[in-house]
């Protein structure tokens, strides 16, 4: 009896990691941009987005973060494109491939702002990304240098 119940608790776990790396992905689900009209960031307990004015026009500052996201290891375009004006990426853990989801857009100037660059980066699974999407948004912005300039 013990041998079933083990056996049983094996077949769930292995169901539950094989749905996360094999579920499929609504790119419509994940690839929208949201609204902001300051700098800034945002995090939540699955979620960082950061808000950033920025030094160069929209198309050079997307290539620029599109360069930084494809160097990132496990990550693809999941939608969009630098034409397009707004790209989310996939990014999948190293060990478990948990799928996050970071989409990168420009917000366009407004009376009383400038134009932003945001990223706004999320987990599909879970509770709590243990900070990875923060880390992932940062060090993006890191490699952008002097092309984003500080939130305040």
């Amino acid at each position: 009896m013990l041998k079933w119940i083990a056996l049983v608790i094996v077949v769930v776990i292995a169901a539950g990691l094989l749905y996360v790396r094999l579920a499929p992905t609504n790119p419509s689900d994940w690839h929208t941009a949201g609204d902001a009209d300051t700098a800034g960031d945002t995090t939540t307990i699955n979620s960082h987005r950061a808000v950033r004015p920025f030094t160069t026009s929209p198309e050079d500052m997307l290539r620029a973060v599109d360069l930084a996201a494809r160097d990132t290891p496990r990550t693809q375009v999941l939608a969009g494109s630098v034409e397009d004006g707004m790209i989310t990426y996939e990014t999948r853990s190293r060990l478990m491939g948990y799928p996050d989801y970071t989409t990168v857009s420009i917000i366009p100037a407004a009376e009383d702002h400038p134009a932003f660059l945001s990223i706004y980066a999320r987990s599909r699974f879970g509770k709590g990304d243990m900070g990875v999407n923060k880390a992932r948004v940062e060090a993006w912005l890191d490699r952008l240098g002097p092309l984003v300039m500080p939130a305040s």
